[in-house]
């Protein structure tokens, strides 16, 4: 049984707070087809393997009705779960609700822009999703082949205005950046031409070329050459001054909102430490001190749900310093930034005082800013390197006072 949510999660972590409810996350797996790109547990199957995944999930839920969870956010990721048609995420929904979900959770749905119709559309409103992520990735139809997508700008432009049309609270799009030949003069003109859609939130991703992918295998052939640092570092710039420019926070490295009432509620249960519970194969969750992850494998996952017991693969439980360690490496990657005083109060652990000469670097650097009340907030160009950044820090033992390298 996983441990009892955080009672008291601290209340000064940053800005944003959702309240003491936790993140639900259920992974779909399936696809029409795989991306050369994509490192996700995804897979094609056919209907018998999809009805007894939805069996599977229904069970799986049944194993944490004795949990201690309130869920204020609902997720449905993939894979694409816009593959299953609604009927099949009617079920899914069903199953959930016996878990404690609140009305007003924020429920949000990935989807693929050959699969929007209007009568998808129509029918995953009425299922009561309010956030939408279209996974658009690109606006040039010779990108969009190179990245394996089934879809063409025209057609994702079509499926946003249908979206549109149905009156999602939230509607997002998913871009994708830093192919071989993306410059910054073509990047300018791909997010004004979405901005001119409207969208309410945007996540722009840089392109990772992960080993055994196809991509991948193409790179290791010498098929394919990866755009350098300085090259996506400067389309990462682009990206945040183009968008605030046309209004878009970056609230995060890759993500953007044209309000905060935008923002995406789950992903920051993620970053702030907040806990979230992930069915389905290869979703993770959190809850105090322990993160724990399913099996990745859909046919592992399906064994263990079948026979009753709980899919989980491995966990971990981690120690304030892992804790606080991450705490700033997440932090470091928001607007918002990390409050070096929550972090001791709530792991135990001081940053401030054996990074002091650190951080007056960092600021005069022009990577950080400070406030009186011990936040740090990374600057553009201090979000551009922020995992660097992290890494920079001494991290001390609460019981030993003994500093280890971030």
């Amino acid at each position: 049984m996983p441990p009892d949510p955080d009672p008291d999660p601290d209340p000064d972590l940053g800005p944003v707070r959702n309240g003491p409810g936790a993140g639900l996350y259920l992974h779909v797996p399936f696809c029409t087809s795989v991306c050369p790109y994509c490192d996700f547990a995804v897979l094609i199957a056919g209907d018998e393997r999809r009805r007894a995944y939805l069996s599977g999930m229904e069970a799986e839920v049944g194993l944490h009705l004795e949990g201690d969870w309130r869920f204020d956010t609902l997720y449905l990721g993939g894979g694409t779960p816009s593959s299953l048609p609604p009927d099949a995420l009617g079920r899914l929904l069903e199953a959930l609700a016996r878990l404690p979900v609140a009305p007003d959770a924020i429920r949000h749905l990935e989807v693929n822009p050959e699969d929007v119709t209007t009568a998808s559309a129509r029918a995953w409103r009425s299922l009561g999703f309010n956030f939408l992520s279209l996974g658009v990735q690109s606006f040039d139809d010779e990108r969009l082949r190179r990245l394996g997508r089934r879809h063409s700008a025209t057609s994702a432009r079509l499926a946003f205005e249908r979206l549109r049309e149905v009156g999602f609270s939230t509607l997002s799009v998913d871009l994708i950046y830093g192919s071989p030949g993306d410059d910054p003069g073509w990047w300018r003109k791909q997010l004004e031409a979405i901005v001119e859609l409207g969208p309410d939130h945007l996540s722009c991703y840089q392109l990772t070329i992960h080993q055994g992918t196809v991509l991948g295998k193409r790179r290791d052939r010498g098929e394919l050459e990866e755009l350098g640092d300085d090259e996506q570092g400067e389309l990462f710039r682009v990206t945040h001054r183009v968008l605030a420019d046309l209004g878009y926070e970056g609230y995060e490295v890759s993500n953007f909102a044209r309000a905060p009432c935008h923002r995406s509620r789950h992903n920051h249960k993620y970053w702030r430490h907040e806990p979230y519970l992930g069915l389905g194969p290869s979703a993770h969750s959190f809850c105090g001190r322990r993160r724990w992850w399913n099996h990745r494998r859909l046919r592992q996952w399906q064994a263990a749900v079948d026979a009753g017991r709980t899919p989980v693969e491995g966990g971990e439980e981690l120690s304030p310093a892992e804790l606080a360690l991450e705490a700033l490496m997440l932090g470091l990657r928001t607007a918002d930034g990390v409050d070096l005083g929550a972090v001791q109060r709530r792991w135990g652990v001081d940053l401030a005082t054996p990074n002091a000469a650190l951080l007056e670097r960092l600021v005069v650097d022009g990577l950080v800013l400070r406030t009186e009340h011990e936040v740090v907030r990374p600057t553009l160009e201090g979000m551009a390197i922020a995992d660097a950044l992290a890494r920079a820090f001494d991290v001390p033992s609460p019981t030993t006072g003994s500093a280890a390298r971030a």
